[in-house]
């Protein structure tokens, strides 16, 4: 589901490095800290924090070799390094880091439990950790517009919306996760940003490169089934009368204290 760098980042890389600039302000992390970036990725969150918390070193680490070629390609800056790994075995020592985070990353993580687990056994006493998802039942707007056509042409589709898959991502399951696995001071937050599209080929196509539920879903239907879907999210988008299409994404955001 997850192995083109270039194709996730049509899809939803935009829009994710967008929501990790905003994610790593708000932390409002000191310079010169130690982070991990826990399912990097294309490297949307690294990049995020060498611009904006001038660290000592961000380590990625991600289960996708496909991913992890775009983020080395994307990310250059020495004190960034990537490492293919689970979320669930992380190679690191106890106490490795001041801050370990982890973006759009846990929903798709078999035992979320154990990466939390894992978090907190590698970010130092007194570190922070934080995390944040896309609310895919409500305030990811590409995705659950999706979802929804989907489901209303196809029966079968309402088990795969993934605002139903992903119950993890809401703000109390979100809350609890962090709490069982130790933080302290755990607290959920939201950040909303803007995903203007400039027309609804811009929309419409990232969903044929099959990264992700949505287009994975999308990939297996026949011709005639994937322009049913396709009609009728036309007719539903909102859109401007320059034909841009103005949605809107959020993501909670759990951070605790190690």
């Amino acid at each position: 589901m997850w192995q083109s760098g270039d194709a996730y980042e049509a899809y939803i890389g935009r829009w994710s490095r967008r929501i990790a600039e905003t994610f790593v302000r708000r932390l409002d992390v000191p310079a010169s800290r130690r982070w991990l970036d826990v399912g990097c990725g294309t490297g949307a969150l690294t990049s995020a924090v060498l611009t904006a918390a001038d660290p000592a070193e961000v380590a990625g680490v991600d289960p996708s070799d496909g991913f992890l070629k775009t983020a080395r390609a994307n990310v250059t800056d020495p004190r960034a390094s990537f490492t293919l790994a689970d979320a669930r075995e992380l190679p690191f020592p106890d106490d490795r880091f001041d801050v370990t985070v982890s973006g759009l990353v846990l929903n798709f993580v078999p035992d979320p439990a154990a990466a939390a687990a894992e978090i907190a056994r590698v970010t130092v006493p007194g570190g922070l950790a934080a995390a944040y998802l896309w609310d895919l039942a409500e305030g990811m707007e590409l995705i659950r517009v999706f979802w929804d056509a989907a489901a209303e042409l196809d029966p079968a589709a309402v088990e795969r919306h993934e605002g139903r898959q992903f119950p993890l991502c809401r703000p109390e399951p979100m809350g609890r996760l962090w709490t069982e696995a130790g933080f302290t001071g755990v607290s959920v937050g939201e950040i909303k940003i803007p995903t203007v599209f400039q027309d609804f080929d811009d929309y419409w196509r990232p969903f044929l490169g099959a990264q992700g539920p949505a287009p994975a879903y999308l990939a297996t239907l026949p011709e005639a089934r994937r322009n049913q879907i396709r009609e009728l999210l036309r007719s539903r988008l909102p859109t401007n009368p320059d034909g841009s299409i103005p949605l809107s994404a959020s993501a909670w955001v759990v951070r605790g204290t190690a």
